[in-house]
Parts: structure tokens; C-alpha cells; sequence
């Protein structure tokens, strides 16, 4: 592995995985999907390994896609002609060997217990991955949500709905409010939240406690849960989720909401958007993640 996008290391029986493109929040752009799985296959294979722990670096855990300049990085799956190709995109979405939702559920699919450390922003796709682990364990003051809600997008791992039960799951899916980690973890969409200060020490702590058990005791209780989940449909809401995103992004709506983001900026309509809500950046500052909490790297 030579990645550009994620740090990989082992620590005795905890391998870490840390998305590290602190400049732009860690927002997802290629190859990081594919570099996640193949991050999270080495620590399936490697037998010292017992536990995975996923984290971001710098101010934040993962801000979404980057969409800064559009999606022309994935041009080759969604375009044609430098236009969008709904049967491109839905091919490439639901592909289990190249849609990112996939990749970045290999951390579901292996039979290492996940361990993903939330700080600062975690929020449109970013969210939708941490919640694919196994124990989500976030700073207080993170913030955690699916701005897409509003405009752009749609729920793509299907997590949310899956953590949460049918009355908190509409709330959040029809409003896209964020939660701080504290408010995450007392309505059951995490695990647990802590301060800053503590977060990587209780993350290490959890970590530990789960490489005392034997790793095919880990494997079937994860296993077992998962099975569950799997026959609750997760597959199928997995395979739409990814083709409704696709499809509002390219509604009129969404096309006009872009457009002005290039007249305007992209600061002009997402204040516009989140205005009436007072959330995510038009929120008080007292009510977004605290600048100066930073995982070094």
C-alpha cells in the first residue's frame, strides 16, 4: 500500500486508519474509497490484527464528497460528453467493486470489530460512513448531519435510518439538523461521546477492551448482528439510496442551485439554504465543532 489520500498503521493488535486530507476537511474524492478498502483488507488479513480504528486528521473527521469543483473527478463513471449519464451513475453506484458507498463498507463486511473516532465535522457522506462501523465514538462538541437533505443528495449507506428508530430517522431525513456528538450519542445514533481531550485516550480504551477477546468470539458476534441487519433489507435500501442521490443532483432544483453557486458562490446559497434552519456553518459559533481540536498526525 502506498496511499495518498489515508494513513495506515498497526499498533500490536490496533490498526488505525486516518483519512488524512486535513486542507480540505477530508472530503472524499478518489482514490480515498478505494484505498479505504484496501486499508481495511490489510488489517482483515493481517492475523496480530484485532481491532480497527478509523479517525480523520486535522479539524474534523470527513466533511462529505468534495464537490468544490463539481464531480469531474468521477467523470469516467457518471458522464458522458461532460454531461451526466443517469445510467452511467447508477451502474457505477450500486457496483459493489467501484461504487465508494461499497468501498467504504468493507468496514462492515470484515469480521475485525470497527472502532471510527469522530471530531469536528462529520457530516454528508462523512456521516454516512462513520455510521458504518461498529462503535462510533465522537467529541462532544462534533457535529454530525446530512446538510443533502436539504438539496443534493440523498442517504447513501442507509445508517442513519438503521441507528436510529422510524421517529427519529423521519425527523432527521426530512430536516437534515445536525446533532452534536452528545446529542448523537443520547439518541442512540452513536455509541458514546466524550470531550476532546478525552477522545482519543477512551477510543484507545474501547479499542484494548475489545483485543482481551478472541478474534472468532468478535467475528460471530459481529456476524450476528450484522445478519440481522441484512435481513431487515439493508442491501436494497443501499441500492437505492445511491441512484436517489444520483437523481437529485440533477433535478432542476439541483441544476438551478449550482448554477448560482457559480454565479454567487458556493458561501451565498448554502447560507440561503441553512438560513432559516440557523445550523451547520450559520450556526453560532458556540454551536459548531471547536476549531482548535485537532488530531495531529
Amino acid at each position: 500500500m502506498d496511499p495518498t489520500t489515508l494513513l495506515y498503521e498497526t499498533d500490536g493488535p490496533i490498526a488505525t486508519i486516518t483519512l488524512n486530507r486535513p486542507e480540505r476537511l477530508n472530503t472524499i474524492v478518489p482514490p480515498m474509497p478505494e484505498e479505504f478498502e484496501q486499508a481495511v483488507k490489510a488489517a482483515t488479513l493481517d492475523a496480530e490484527v484485532k481491532v480497527i480504528v478509523v479517525r480523520g486528521a486535522g479539524r474534523a473527521f470527513c466533511a462529505g464528497y468534495d464537490f468544490g469543483g463539481g464531480f469531474e473527478h468521477w467523470d469516467d463513471y457518471i458522464a458522458t460528453d461532460g454531461r451526466w449519464d443517469p445510467g452511467k451513475d447508477f451502474a457505477f453506484a450500486t457496483a459493489p467493486q467501484i461504487a465508494p458507498t461499497q468501498q467504504f463498507m468493507s468496514m462492515w463486511r470484515s469480521p475485525k470489530p470497527v472502532i471510527v473516532q469522530v471530531h469536528g465535522w462529520c457530516v454528508g457522506g462523512g456521516s454516512d460512513t462513520a455510521l458504518c462501523g461498529d462503535l462510533v465514538i465522537a467529541a462532544d462538541d462534533a457535529r454530525i448531519g446530512t446538510p443533502y437533505s436539504r438539496m443534493w443528495g440523498a442517504y447513501l449507506s442507509g445508517m442513519w435510518l438503521y441507528r436510529l428508530g422510524l421517529t427519529r430517522a423521519k425527523e432527521y431525513a426530512l430536516t437534515g439538523k445536525p446533532l452534536s456528538g452528545r446529542e448523537a450519542a443520547d439518541v442512540g445514533l452513536i455509541n458514546e461521546a466524550v470531550p476532546f481531550d478525552r477522545l482519543e485516550a477512551t477510543v484507545r480504551e474501547h479499542a484494548e477492551q475489545l483485543a482481551s477477546i478472541p478474534s472468532s468470539q468478535l467475528a460471530a458476534m459481529k456476524l450476528i448482528v450484522n445478519q440481522a441487519y441484512e435481513n431487515m433489507g439493508l442491501a436494497s435500501t443501499q441500492t437505492l439510496g445511491p441512484i436517489l442521490d444520483g437523481l437529485m443532483r440533477n433535478t432542476p432544483d439541483a441544476l438551478e442551485f449550482i448554477a448560482r453557486a457559480e454565479g454567487e458562490g458556493v458561501g451565498a446559497v448554502i447560507a440561503e439554504r441553512d438560513g432559516p434552519f440557523g445550523d451547520y456553518g450559520q450556526a453560532p459559533r458556540d454551536e459548531q465543532p471547536d476549531p482548535s481540536h485537532v488530531i495531529e498526525v
